[in-house]
């Protein structure tokens, strides 16, 4: 029997015995013995040293560890292993022991280990902070491996303010044992995690990503096309990603991403190599997290433009009133002082149809802060369930339809893009153009996997200039069909004028360079 398969027969036990609740409580989720072999055979393995020094923090029963050390076991590079893990659950901390005890005992090598049952974030707060001076030592790491425990915590809990440079409201103790492990890589070490894909983008996430990112560079990314197989055993519904991070300043030319089904055959996985700054990208240093060339080539083409939605006067909003938290307010049927309440059930067929009979279609106009004018806007689902085919559905909104109200509200459950207040109804078609279109649609999965479309990221989604976006409005409008297809019909001739006009260039500057020679 191997050291990875005593582990994961070990912890099989465990898990038939303890309740999934109560280790949900922690955030325990165990990798299993696939993920735990293909992350260990992700590491570049140092052939110049006779001892590796390896960190498993939020260890769990050992299995990933243990699982880098089956492999480094049979090679001949050095002669022994130090390995350091953190683990504070009090279940589990015995098990983990003695799977350890028995790797020691087993081993081919001389493998040491240290067991640290206190809280691995607040432990090393001082460290982190630098608030112990020119005496402190730290121990680094050569490797970094582990699945943390994926938990949201309050912004006030202790890991959180000791690591007040990646936090950003409640933080998810995912990210800080990212950080963390970073900050305990020796340079030029790599870490490899598995995490949930939600820090790659938006706002929540941003301080962490740049801190990371800017110590580390991405070498691997690994992506599960199917969430609920990721922890199989555990019935675990998360957007879960593999990656290998070396601590470097250098930011290498590729990244490699992989894709499999599920966790169960990692050796039947599609394979990509992505220029590094197609990845990462950005002064938000989000990360694009493409699975094939046609991404790629959406990507590089919805780049190219140079202007965003602010950068044009335009900006989307969450719509403004929480209808369960203001239910005295709201009305079924039109009353005096009312006015009237979009919902996402609102937009139909590209269009905002009002009103449809639903209840609570009207809204009391006592409170300013749920109101806004009754000008034009485009109105955008915040939520989509995963299996439809758009994750973006939106709906022309025209205020000419309602001129008998000088003010409207919106369910926060839509988004609306405001600024258009001034502009030509032609602007309006043209954003339908733009988010109704296939291309947008993929860019925006491509950078973000919730099924929720946030303001943040369209914000800083690429955007043609506003002369443009209104030329493909009138040609929407004098299309009279508001499908998909007619708007990636629109979107495509723009990109193909764009791309004819940029070559046409390239051969004008050719011709009076050979002219001026």
């Amino acid at each position: 029997m191997s050291l990875l398969d005593f582990t994961i027969k070990m912890t099989n036990e465990y898990i038939e015995k303890m309740p999934k609740s109560l280790r949900k409580k922690y955030g325990q989720f165990f990798t299993s013995k696939e993920t735990a072999i293909f992350m260990a055979e992700l590491f570049d393995i140092p052939q110049n040293k006779e001892e590796l020094h390896i960190l498993d923090a939020g260890a769990g029963t050992g299995i990933l560890s243990i699982a880098l050390i089956d492999r480094l076991q049979n090679m001949s590079y050095f002669q022994k292993i130090h390995l350091v893990c953190y683990e504070n659950d009090s279940n589990v901390i015995e098990l983990l022991k003695d799977n350890l005890d028995y790797v020691c005992q087993k081993a081919k090598i001389q493998i040491t280990y240290e067991l640290h049952t206190e809280n691995y974030i607040i432990s090393q707060m001082l460290e982190y902070n630098e608030m112990l001076g020119a005496n402190a030592n730290p121990l680094k790491y050569d490797m970094v491996i582990g699945n943390p425990p994926y938990m949201k915590i309050a912004k006030d809990a202790p890991e959180a303010t000791a690591m007040p440079d990646v936090c950003y409201g409640a933080p998810n103790l995912y990210f800080l044992f990212a950080s963390m492990g970073m900050f305990n890589l020796a340079p030029s070490g790599e870490m490899v995690y598995i995490i949930p894909r939600s820090w790659t983008s938006g706002t929540y996430f941003k301080k962490f990503r740049q801190k990371f990112l800017s110590e580390g560079a991405l070498e691997h990314i690994h992506l599960f096309v199917s969430r609920d197989k990721v922890f199989e055993k555990e019935n675990v519904l998360q957007e879960t990603i593999i990656i290998k991070v070396r601590k470097t300043n250098h930011v290498p030319q590729k990244v490699m991403i992989t894709t499999t089904q599920s966790n169960c055959d990692f050796s039947d996985r599609t394979t990509l190599e992505v220029p590094y700054h197609t990845v990462v990208s950005g002064k938000d240093s989000y990360v694009y997290l493409v699975t094939n060339e046609q991404e790629i080539e959406i990507l590089e083409q919805l780049n190219s433009l140079e202007n965003t939605l602010p950068s044009i006067g335009l900006k989307m909003k969450t719509g403004l009133t929480v209808d369960f938290r203001n239910k005295d307010l709201l009305r079924d049927t039109k009353e005096p002082r009312t006015v009237p309440l979009f919902y996402s059930q609102h937009i139909q067929d590209g269009r905002v149809s009002f009103p449809i009979e639903k209840e609570h279609e009207y809204i009391l106009a006592e409170q300013t802060g749920l109101l806004q004018k009754n000008v034009n806007y485009l109105f955008i689902k915040r939520f989509t369930s995963k299996e439809e085919h758009r994750r973006l559905q939106c709906g022309v909104y025209l205020a000419k339809h309602y001129s008998e109200y000088t003010e409207i509200s919106t369910q926060n459950k839509i988004n609306f893009i405001d600024g258009l207040s001034n502009l030509s109804e032609c602007i309006v078609y043209g954003l339908y153009v733009l988010f109704n279109s296939t291309l947008y649609d993929c860019y925006y999965r491509i950078l973000n996997g919730s099924t929720q479309v946030n303001s943040t990221e369209i914000n800083s989604m690429p955007v043609p200039s506003v002369d443009t976006i209104e030329a493909m409005g009138q040609v929407l409008i004098q299309a009279r069909d508001m499908s998909e297809t007619i708007c990636d019909r629109i979107l495509r001739s723009f990109i193909d004028e764009q791309n004819d006009r940029y070559q046409d260039d390239i051969e004008r500057i050719g011709n009076a360079t050979k002219t001026a020679s």
